[in-house]
């Protein structure tokens, strides 16, 4: 009987021990891609530690358009830096830039309207490359 209260008690803390571990590892990867991750804008809470303030020194520069109906929008990589260089909306088409980010950052958005749609683009810079991360279009209502 004793051996067995002690097994279930090493259980216990072992599954509590794993939980724990588990949440931690969620959460941490959660808020990197709700862009509070090492180079979003959340502020750190341990400043012993300062973020890296720029890419690496000779850092490739890689720059790409990610295109569409909307027009494009054009971001440069440069290590896991992700910078909005320009965007161009398709005017002939109706579309307008509602905003864009210009970084650095570790990814970039924009916002192109053609007045009754918008498209949101976030971009990221994966093994050095402007990949596209989200592309989210919606109907504006008629306010």
């Amino acid at each position: 009987m004793r051996r067995r209260m002690l097994l279930v008690g090493l259980w216990a803390v072992t599954t509590t021990v794993a939980v724990l571990v588990g949440v931690l590892a969620v959460s941490t990867v959660g808020a990197t891609i709700r862009d509070r991750g090492p180079v979003g804008d959340e502020v750190m809470r341990d400043d012993s530690v300062a973020p890296p303030s720029s890419p690496p020194a000779g850092a490739p520069r890689v720059r790409d358009a990610i295109a569409g109906e909307w027009g494009a929008f054009v971001v440069e990589c440069r290590d896991t830096w992700a910078y909005g260089v320009g965007v161009r909306p398709d005017e002939a088409a109706g579309w307008d830039v509602v905003s864009w980010e210009k970084g650095p950052d570790d990814d970039v958005d924009a916002v192109f309207s053609d007045g009754s749609r918008s498209v949101d683009l976030e971009v990221f810079c994966n093994r050095g490359r402007p990949t596209l991360a989200e592309l989210e279009r919606n109907t504006l209502g008629d306010d």
